[in-house]
């Protein structure tokens, strides 16, 4: 896998911060983040280089402010890596560049990530279907400690309010005004980002549906390890509606054969941790449209991962599911 010399030069040179000098590193992946595999004396842990204009310090800081929160509840998500100094992350300008990166490290969980254990075992509804009632579970459990949670008055991360989804700066980009659409399939856009906003707009933000949410909880941020599901990769985590983590968490098996069966072990594992009432399960495909939308506009936004030869027919399978969801 290849990777810039700057960003892995950058990688070993804050390793001394967490007296990490020396040790075997080994880049992952790179999308919203550069992720490098650190190990040295038995002990694995991983390391985060943070895009320049996507959060802030403080926003990052804050991102450990609550999971540390959903760790002394019981719930299993990363845990840091405090630098020397006691600091959650350090600050350094990306090599020959005036570009400062942010660089954390957390404790590396050792497992085989949810994504390809469901590939593995698609074919088996009693095991998908399992998994998908744990991690219905796993959320009613997360929005059950931020619904309660006194946000602390420093704390400060993004929201996935209207103005978040299909605002005039939504958060993830203005997915109805990519160059690659048609004219009819912009209408559609537009059609459907009306009735969003107008949708999202008579909803209220009681805690009790409206808290800090993980954001991005798809498969392949859940790790299947010796004490059960650990989710993983925070960065996306905002205050928003509970059912978008719901529709994340479905979104790519929406077209599964045995969606429905899918859909009622999440919610099962929901509801035996939380209520979720008829309303708010009723609005589960516009939270499905609505990540689909935006992830148009996340594409969009990131043209260095390589991914913009695709928007083309994304395109039309959002438009098409932009034109099912109005037929139901």
């Amino acid at each position: 896998m290849l990777i810039d010399n700057e960003i892995q030069g950058l990688a070993r040179e804050v390793l001394p911060e967490w007296s990490l000098e020396n040790a075997q590193l080994t880049h992952v992946k790179s999308s919203e983040n550069v992720t490098f595999r650190v190990e040295k004396n038995g002990q694995t842990y991983v390391l985060r280089i943070h895009r320049s204009w996507y959060h802030t310090r403080d926003e990052l800081e804050s991102e450990l402010v609550w999971t540390k929160a959903l760790r002394a509840s019981g719930i299993d998500v990363p845990e840091p890596l405090l630098t020397n100094s006691g600091e959650g992350f350090v600050t350094r300008p990306l090599p020959g560049t005036d570009e400062m990166r942010n660089i954390g490290v957390l404790k590396w969980v050792e497992g085989d990530n949810l994504a390809d254990v469901l590939r593995r075992d698609s074919s088996d509804l009693e095991t998908v279907s399992s998994y998908f009632e744990r991690l219905g579970a796993i959320a009613a459990s997360m929005h059950s400690q931020a619904a309660a949670w006194d946000v602390p008055d420093a704390f400060t991360r993004h929201s996935f309010d209207v103005e978040g989804f299909v605002g005039k700066r939504p958060f993830w980009g203005r997915f109805w005004e990519l160059p690659q659409l048609k004219p009819e399939q912009t209408k559609l856009m537009l059609k459907a980002r009306d009735v969003i906003a107008t949708t999202l707009a008579s909803y209220r933000k009681p805690k009790e549906t409206y808290s800090m949410i993980h954001g991005d909880l798809h498969m392949q941020n859940l790790i299947v390890g010796e004490q059960g599901l650990h989710v993983i990769d925070f960065d996306d985590a905002g205050f928003g509606w509970h059912q978008y983590d719901l529709a994340t968490a479905l979104h790519e098996y929406s077209g599964h054969k045995e969606y429905s069966a899918i859909v009622s072990a999440l919610l099962k594992g929901y509801r035996n941790h939380r209520a979720l009432d008829a309303e708010a399960e009723a609005s589960l495909p516009m939270f499905l449209l609505i990540r689909t939308l935006v992830g148009l506009g996340w594409i969009h936004q990131r043209p260095e991962l390589g991914h913009e030869q695709h928007i083309p027919s994304k395109i039309e399978k959002a438009c098409h599911h932009i034109e099912q969801f109005f037929s139901d």
